[in-house]
């Protein structure tokens, strides 16, 4: 088991001589529960059953979930248990994502606390990491609560995959010296009579399903405070950009105003002067013409007899 794309198909077909279908893109290829070509590893017969990851991009979750629970509780009715699990991570990932962590805790509620003693958990495509940074990463997923550390301190093992037929020899040995064991989900179903709604598993999907429904839900409410808050930014650039239009006209009318003012008291001031003008010649032609009157006026002149 393990995520899409973490090598599940890659693992089987290596060390079993298979031919399953491995997907090259971003699409999962295994849609279905796929069973290996039954091969021989230290006299023992071994079958490797393959199953697609709870984050497929053609099938639900819950047609996933249905999918592997029929599986599994068919081949226990018919007296078949496991010899182990083994779960698949890639350690080339720079973070353990909310779908591979969601993909981990699905898992666990498949298989239940009791069986984890027969989990591998296998860490592989190492040599798509520098070591250093990889020993780095192998740890804090063995340390870090939110990872595998819960299943490590219940009996699972962590084991790295070279991808060499050998490194996958020796993960099913580890397996192999383990007990047979019932999953969680077979003795809900089969032992209790549980439907597959009442399970632990199923519950855990519908956890799954309603933290992705409130997730979605605060993001629509994000998305619609920063849809308002965006149409109150642009309302209010709006506003400005209007009031700095009006500012522009109310100081354009302003300068045109004084313009037009400016040449009221210029025509004034020309008019002042002009009246002044004529007013000046006015002064002027009746001085001249006072003076033409009194010259005209004046008495005439006496002549003195010097005989006498």
């Amino acid at each position: 088991m393990g995520a899409t794309g973490t090598g599940k198909t890659t693992f089987i077909n290596l060390v079993s001589g298979s031919n399953l279908r491995v997907g090259e893109g971003l699409e999962s290829c295994t849609a279905e529960v796929e069973v290996s070509m039954p091969f021989e590893l230290d006299g023992r017969l071994v079958e490797l059953i393959d199953t697609p990851g709870f984050d497929d991009t053609s099938v639900s979750d819950a047609d996933i979930l249905n999918m592997i629970a029929a599986y599994l509780c068919d081949s226990y009715r018919e007296g078949k248990q496991l010899a182990g699990i083994i779960y698949m991570h890639r350690i080339s990932d720079f973070r353990v994502g909310g779908i591979a962590v969601k993909n981990f805790r699905m898992f666990r509620q498949l298989c239940g606390d009791n069986a984890l003693q027969n989990l591998a958990i296998i860490t592989n495509m190492w040599g798509e990491v520098n070591l250093e940074k990889g020993y780095e990463r192998e740890r804090e997923l063995a340390t870090n609560g939110k990872f595998f550390k819960s299943a490590l301190d219940k009996g699972a093992g962590i084991r790295r995959h070279d991808n060499s037929i050998e490194s996958g020899a020796e993960i099913l040995r580890w397996i192999m010296s383990k007990e047979p064991v019932v999953l969680g989900i077979q003795d809900e179903m089969v032992n209790q009579g549980k439907d597959l709604a009442e399970t632990q598993a199923a519950e855990e999907l519908q956890r799954e399903i309603m933290e992705e429904v409130e997730r979605q839900r605060a993001e629509m409410v994000k998305y619609q405070e920063e849809a308002e808050a965006e149409a109150r930014r642009i309302e209010e650039e709006r506003r400005m950009e209007i009031e700095r239009v009006r500012m522009e006209a109310l100081h354009w009318m302003e300068e045109e105003r004084e313009r037009e003012l400016a040449e009221i008291r210029a025509e004034k001031w020309r008019i002042e002067r002009e009246v002044e003008e004529m007013e000046e010649r006015h002064r002027r032609e009746m001085e001249s013409i006072r003076v033409q009157i009194a010259y005209h006026n004046r008495p005439p002149s006496v002549s003195s007899d010097s005989s006498g």
